[in-house]
Order: C-alpha cells, then sequence, then structure tokens
C-alpha cells in the first residue's frame, strides 16, 4: 500500500512524469528555480504563488529557490534536505514505500507512551539503531513510542525544537524510507507511534521565510520567541493551511498513529476556529477510519481544548505538569523556580489524581502562558498524561540529572507506582525504565554569535538558582554547544544490564502487566467528576477513581520518608469483593511503611 498526502506546498511528483514545484513568496519580486546547476522562472500566480513544471526532473533531484535574484532558499514544504537546511532540498517520492494495509492503531486508553529522542536512544542515534529495540519496549508493555522533534534544523545535534523546514525529517537520523521503516516496525509489533511538532515558532538559525514571505509572522502579538506565527492576520489563511497539511502529511505520508503539539498557549490566535480547533477538525474528518490520538503542551490548563478521543476540534491528551511537580517536590523537597507554586504538594496531588489539574485559575509562573482557566469544569481523567520524567524536567536542570539521582530510591518507587496504576495514560522518559542515570542535557550545535549568547543565556539563568550560582560563576555549566554534551546523553545500554538497573527494569515490567491485566480492561467505563481524595493523616492520602457498575480502584499511600500510624489501616479497604491489584511496601498493625502504597479493586461498600 502506499501512502502519499497531496498538498498545494513543496515539490510533487506527476505520474505522467515530471515534478511539479510551488513556493509562495509574497514578499519577492522574482522567483526562480535552481534545479542541480539548471536556473529555471518560475510564473506568477495569484496571491504571492510561484510555480512550475519540469518534466525531466525526477525523484532523487536536488534544488533550491533563487528570491530576487539573490538569495538561494530551501523548500518550506521540503520533503527531506539531505544536508540540513542551508543547501538544497531534494525531490522525494512517498510512493517508493510500501506500507502494510492492515493497521488501524490503537484506542486511546491503552496508551502506555515513551518519549525519544532518536539522537540519543543510541549510540549510533539512527532510526535503524533504535528500531532493534523496539522489541523490548513492547515486551515492557509500552504501547505508544513518541519521538522528540523530527523537523530538520542546522548542524550535528539539537533536540528538535528549533527545527526549520517542518516537512523534512532531520537527516543525520536517517532518510526518509528509514524512517517510515522504524514506523512500520513498530506497527508490527502493536506499538503506535506519535511526533511531537512545533507550530508556535522557527528556529533562529535557518529560517529564510522571512526574507520572502513575511506574512508568515505577525506583531499582531508577541511570545517569547519573538514575533508570534500568523494565524489570524492578514496573509494567515495560507500559513494555516501549511501548518494544517503538516499535520495531515505526518499522519498520512507517514502513517503516525498521532500529534504532542509543543508549548499551543504560545500559538496565539484570534480566530474562531483557531488555529487549534481547525487542525483538529481537519485530522478526524480526513482520518475517519483510524485511531489517531492529538495531544497538547499547554501551560494554560484550558480543559476546554479536551474532549473524548477522535472529538473534532478537540484533543484527547494534555501533557500535566502539575502531576510531575507535585510528586518532584514531595520526593526532592525542591521549591525553587516553578516549583515554588506547589506548596500544598499532596493536597495538589490529589487535585491532579482527582481532577485532572493541582492548579488552576490565579497566577503562575509560566513565561509564555496565558492566565490558567478558572476551574469551572472537570477534566476527564483520560486526557491527562501524567509524567515522572521527560526531555523538559531532566534537560531544563543545569546538570541534567534524572530522578534516579535526586530522589530517595523508595520514593521512586512509590511514585512509579502511582504514575503507572492511576486511569490517566501515562509517559516515560528514554531509559527511566531501566533506571538510567545518563544525563540528559540541552543541546545545540549552534555556532557563531548565536553559540555566544546561548552559552551567556543559559549562565544567567541559572546565577539565579542557589544551587547552581556558584557554577555559573566559574563557568562550570555544561557547554550546550559542544559535542562532548550530546555524547554524554546517549543511553549505556550496557549499564542497562547491571543488577540495579535489572531490578528497576523488573518493577516497571511488573507494574505494566498489572496496569495491562487489572486497569486497563476497565478504562473505557472511568467515570468523570465523582472520584475522590481524602487525607487520613498529614502524609497519607487514600484516592478512589470510580467507574460505571459501581467499580472503584482504590489506592492508599503514604508520602513520607518515616512510618504513619493509620488506624484501620491494616483490614481490607471498604470495597465489596476487594482483589488486591499492586502492594507497595508493608501496612503492619495499623502503620504504614515510608514511601509505601496499595491498590484494591472491588465494588464500594454500601
Amino acid at each position: 500500500m502506499q501512502s502519499f498526502h497531496d498538498m498545494p506546498f513543496g515539490a510533487r511528483l506527476r505520474a505522467e512524469g515530471g515534478v511539479d514545484f510551488r513556493l509562495w513568496a509574497p514578499g519577492a519580486r522574482s522567483v526562480a528555480l535552481v534545479l542541480g546547476d539548471e536556473r529555471i522562472s518560475a510564473r506568477t500566480g495569484d496571491d504571492g504563488w510561484y510555480h512550475t513544471h519540469v518534466p525531466h526532473a525526477r525523484a532523487g533531484d536536488t534544488y533550491r529557490w533563487r528570491i530576487d535574484d539573490q538569495q538561494l532558499v530551501p523548500d518550506p514544504a521540503s520533503r527531506f534536505n539531505p544536508q540540513g537546511p542551508h543547501h538544497p532540498s531534494q525531490v522525494i517520492d512517498p510512493c517508493s514505500f510500501d506500507w502494510d494495509a492492515d493497521w488501524h492503531g490503537r484506542p486511546w486508553h491503552e496508551a502506555v507512551i515513551y518519549e525519544m529522542h532518536v539522537g540519543c536512544f543510541t549510540p549510533a542515534g539512527t532510526y535503524a539503531a533504535a528500531e532493534a529495540q523496539l522489541p523490548a519496549l513492547a515486551d515492557l508493555g509500552i504501547t505508544a513510542i513518541q519521538l522528540m522533534p523530527l523537523a530538520d534544523f542546522p548542524g550535528r545535534f539539537g533536540w528538535g525544537y528549533d527545527g526549520v523546514l517542518p516537512y523534512a525529517p532531520q537527516p543525520s537520523y536517517g532518510t526518509p524510507d528509514e524512517l517510515k521503516r522504524f514506523i512500520q516496525a513498530a506497527h508490527r509489533l502493536n506499538l503506535m507511534v506519535f511526533l511531537d511538532v512545533v507550530y508556535n515558532h522557527f528556529g533562529p538559525d535557518g529560517n529564510y521565510l522571512h526574507r520572502y514571505a513575511p506574512p508568515f509572522f505577525t506583531d499582531r502579538h508577541q511570545t517569547a520567541w519573538g514575533a508570534a506565527m500568523n494565524f489570524d492576520a492578514p496573509g494567515s489563511p495560507t500559513v494555516r493551511e501549511f501548518f494544517i497539511h503538516n499535520a495531515l502529511y505526518w499522519l498520512g505520508e507517514y502513517r503516525f498513529d498521532g500529534l504532542r503539539f509543543d508549548a499551543v498557549h504560545a500559538m496565539l490566535d484570534d480566530s474562531r476556529p483557531d488555529i487549534m480547533a481547525s487542525i483538529s477538525q481537519r485530522v478526524r474528518a480526513a482520518f475517519p477510519d483510524r485511531h489517531l490520538h492529538l495531544m497538547l503542551e499547554n501551560d494554560s490548563n484550558d480543559a476546554a481544548r479536551l474532549a473524548a478521543p477522535g472529538t473534532p476540534g478537540r484533543f484527547e491528551g494534555q501533557w500535566n505538569g502539575d502531576f510531575h511537580h507535585t510528586l518532584h517536590v514531595l520526593m526532592t523537597d525542591e521549591h525553587d523556580g516553578y516549583y515554588a507554586e506547589y506548596d500544598r504538594p499532596i493536597d495538589q496531588l490529589a487535585r491532579c489524581l482527582t481532577l485532572g489539574f493541582a492548579r488552576e485559575g490565579g497566577p503562575h509562573n509560566s513565561e509564555h502562558a496565558l492566565p490558567r482557566r478558572a476551574a469551572e469544569s472537570t477534566l476527564a481523567l483520560g486526557c491527562s498524561v501524567n509524567f515522572l520524567q521527560n526531555h523538559d524536567q531532566i534537560g531544563n536542570r543545569a546538570f541534567g540529572e534524572r530522578l534516579t539521582q535526586l530522589a530517595d530510591e523508595r520514593a521512586l518507587q512509590l511514585a512509579t507506582a502511582i504514575l503507572l496504576l492511576c486511569p490517566s495514560p501515562p509517559l516515560l522518559f528514554m531509559g527511566e525504565e531501566f533506571g538510567a542515570d545518563t544525563p540528559f542535557l540541552y543541546f545545540a550545535d549552534w555556532t557563531g554569535e548565536l553559540r555566544d549568547a546561548v552559552r551567556e543565556g543559559r549562565r544567567r539563568e541559572f546565577a539565579h538558582f542557589p544551587r547552581y550560582a556558584e557554577a555559573a560563576e566559574r563557568n562550570e555549566l555544561p557547554d550546550p554547544c559542544d559535542a562532548a554534551t550530546f555524547e554524554r546523553c546517549k543511553l549505556d545500554w550496557s549499564k542497562a544490564q547491571a543488577a540495579a538497573h535489572r531490578e528497576w527494569r523488573d518493577l516497571y515490567a511488573q507494574l505494566l502487566a498489572v496496569r495491562q491485566r487489572a486497569l486497563m480492561p476497565h478504562l473505557p467505563r472511568l467515570l468523570t467528576g465523582r472520584h475522590e481524595a481524602r487525607r487520613l493523616s498529614d502524609t497519607v492520602l487514600r484516592v478512589r477513581w470510580r467507574f460505571e457498575r459501581g467499580e472503584v480502584l482504590e489506592m492508599l499511600v503514604n508520602l513520607a520518608p518515616l512510618p504513619c500510624t493509620v488506624p484501620g489501616a491494616a483490614q481490607t479497604p471498604p470495597l465489596d469483593d476487594a482483589v488486591l491489584v499492586h502492594s507497595a511496601g508493608d501496612v503492619v498493625a495499623d502503620t504504614m511503611a515510608a514511601w509505601s502504597g496499595r491498590w484494591h479493586w472491588g465494588r464500594e461498600a454500601r
């Protein structure tokens, strides 16, 4: 089966031969196509469009656009730039790859997500090397791989959030067909594959759009990255289509099973429907017969964007930073930066586990987000994507420490059980499953003045944190632009075989087996708004999640480094026909051990 997304941008192979090339360049006076060594004038169409058909062009040819007979630029809708965004684009035949026809995805309630940076997941840092690890992830109980952004960026390494060619997968990881082989291999193992996409800004290096298509940007809104993307000013219809088609392209041509949209709180748009609602509507309409899942990062905690899977205009998932922050404070006792907002972590965790978000309404420390919505609605817990670690929460620390270096082992084991045995879909960060101690640092292969600015910016940023101030003053912070920093972040798979790391993997395997057996089949019947959290002592929390038919999942946890006596804790919970789902730590004579918990499934006693 072939899969091809037809779009009004870029290069398109014709069945009868030759290639059509199209570029939107409303700021250019003249445009020519440079195909290899050949210069071909482009015809002017309406509203800033330029186009040409080249009968002898074929797949594999390289090309660029010449603007005003001065500037050579890549195709902004290039399907591949083998040498990066400062070099020519390549004509790609999307129909050269043969897809299996029997994959339609998995339902959202089965999602157990594994975030992966392709370049750091293996020593080779390629799709092919990552593909070899997929069977082990499937055996562990992972059901979805989420790739950090692949949009082409300049340099040899980077996180991917500063991409400049949204349709061209980063060449250092492999070719488009190798990415497709990775996705197909995952599907054959019953694994979904999601992609992180960035529609709120372009990276600072390699973006030529200002030169010939200034309507891509607007001064109507401002973001932390400068001028906002133009979703609601003159010229915005073409800009909106560029990003809508990008979502359709990844889901159609590459058959990804879902997208995670980065920082949608910075996608400022006064239109109705706004760009995010429009993307969701178009995706739902285009793929009615597949399980496709759309997730948000949204620091504004806007529950109005969330709804049941497949709802047009809405999204089934949102990364829940509140869940991470409350447990991070409990485990590490860190209170600086945005952790200062989480001054009642047990109560705020209780809100997360029953209502979805810990904090709604009022001020907050996100520099990008709009004010949070008031707590007028209850979030369906199936929309809350919970995590203990991810690229941001590790990589935005000065030294990229993972929780294995920051938290007591028993505390982290309990937090892992809470993550994997609550109804919300869990997300793991690569290596977490074997207790990796490999750092994940911020890295970007910038050069020149940009490199100097990034280095100095991070030094200033971390100088404000007492625990990093001395290292910042002495210039001892890891250099994000040094290739050695990137190399340090590659997972050390040899360590995964050590006894201590095998114990972590065994824990994750056991908990995920419990989730699959005892929890996952019931998740479609999870109710909304009828869950209960109760403090039984200063440190002991009981949560009850209610399902149809009167069924209940109960969690009792001691979130402290000291034992706690709770009258009646040693008795079977007041659930009829209660079945022990999982136990972490001991409950003896009404005393719960430090960092202990247990889970029961049954019916609420009448």
